[in-house]
């Protein structure tokens, strides 16, 4: 049993047995197959293939659905372990799992319809790839805001068309369904939005920009235009403002900040690796090298603090919507995201210090280069300016919380 896994047993025991099944495969498919084409991945900039193949056979695309739909049912705690057994052997692979997770979750917690859990039964039983298209170029990557609207189709009382110039839709050529935020209607404000659900058969690609990136390169981020067509029910029925407060936004920052987790912790462990073997080769001394390492696994160790506490505070706070989008809540999860995306660079930095050249080498068992250009997309993805700007709004009008607990 993992540190962290150990760690989240004390809070909810009930997790543990589904948990270390779904963690054990993803720690498997990880070590053998995603670390083993991860140098391949980042150079060529290529979806991680092998692994999703791998991911597929073990079915582990559709642990998130409801078992009476054909799924594992598994908890967001299941989840955020797997994000982080992925990405111990290659980011790429455990963001582009995370992403998916993040989509399934929002169809999960918000489709209620027939058309919804037909598409969940497939998802499931095909174990489909889902993707997001939740940027546009016009509005500068606020997700907030959209220029695309639903358009009633005049042919089809029960039909829609939606065009979207997205700036980003990672892994667009593999996904097999596409998540898409757009305005209600043409006449409604950019903040008044819904989200979309489309398949492969619903909408066409054209590809406008190509992702060629310091890091994560494997996650494809290319730009698109999206072109897509539907009937009403493909819809989720909740406006987006409050799927995202309640589901999106903090199944987010759960589930990139146990990604970014994992490529800490295979930091501290080549670290680790390299201690070892200069302690090894002057017996009977201590080498100096062992406060930075000291240093990088006090930072992991906040990392599995901070999101099994976060874990922790969504589960509480699931089936509440006024718990979901309360300010506070709001204000948690940001801070999540911030502060993970901080530390992951930090502990990689006190992981190069500590194997000193041989990180620093790309021709070494202690190579950290590839962790430390994965690493600087955390504060990117979703701005860390950005998000700390909308937070220092919220603590203006934020009640001062009186107990520990609040």
């Amino acid at each position: 049993m993992t540190a962290a896994l150990a760690g989240l047993a004390e809070l909810n025991p009930a997790s543990v047995p589904a948990q270390a099944n779904i963690a054990a495969r993803a720690r498997t498919i990880g070590a053998e197959i995603a670390a083993r084409h991860a140098a391949a991945v980042d150079r060529d900039g290529r979806f991680p293939s092998e692994a999703f193949d791998s991911l597929r056979e073990q079915k582990l695309l559709g642990v998130m659905i409801p078992a009476e739909l054909g799924g594992g049912g598994a908890s967001l705690f299941d989840v955020a372990a797997a994000c982080h057994a992925l990405a111990r052997g290659c980011a790429a692979t455990g963001m582009i799992y995370a992403m998916h997770q993040i989509q399934i979750a929002c169809l999960v917690n918000h489709g209620s319809n027939g058309w919804h859990r037909g598409l969940m039964e497939r998802i499931a039983a095909e174990q489909l790839l889902l993707g997001s298209a939740t940027t546009e170029k016009e509005t500068g990557g606020d997700i907030r805001n959209s220029v695309c609207a639903v358009q009633a189709d005049p042919t089809d009382g029960n039909g829609f068309t939606l065009a979207k110039n997205a700036s980003v839709i990672s892994y667009g050529d593999q996904s097999d369904v596409i998540l898409v935020t757009a305005r209600r209607n043409p006449d409604a404000p950019s903040s008044d939005q819904v989200l979309a659900v489309v398949t492969k058969d619903d909408y066409r690609l054209e590809k406008t920009s190509l992702w060629d990136a310091m890091g994560m390169r494997g996650t494809c981020s290319d730009g698109y235009r999206l072109e897509a067509a539907g009937v009403i029910d493909q819809i989720l029925p909740l406006p987006y403002a409050d799927l995202s407060a309640q589901t999106m936004l903090p199944v987010t920052h759960i589930l990139w900040s146990s990604t970014w987790l994992g490529i800490a912790a295979d930091a501290v462990s080549r670290a680790r690796a390299y201690v070892r073997s200069e302690a090894k080769r002057k017996p009977g001394t201590t080498p100096a090298s062992a406060v930075r390492l000291a240093e990088a696994t006090a930072k992991l160790q906040q990392m599995k603090a901070v999101i099994l506490a976060a874990i922790r505070q969504y589960e509480l706070a699931c089936g509440s919507p006024e718990r979901l989008t309360s300010l506070s809540f709001a204000t948690a999860m940001g801070t999540l995201k911030v502060t993970t995306s901080e530390l992951v660079r930090e502990v990689v930095e006190a992981a190069i210090r500590t194997c000193g050249l041989a990180g620093y080498r790309n021709d070494t068992p202690y190579s950290l280069g590839r962790h430390l250009r994965d690493a600087h997309s955390a504060a990117l993805m979703i701005g860390n300016d950005r998000i700390m700007s909308h937070i220092s709004t919220q603590l203006l009008v934020q009640r001062d919380g009186s107990g520990a607990f609040e």
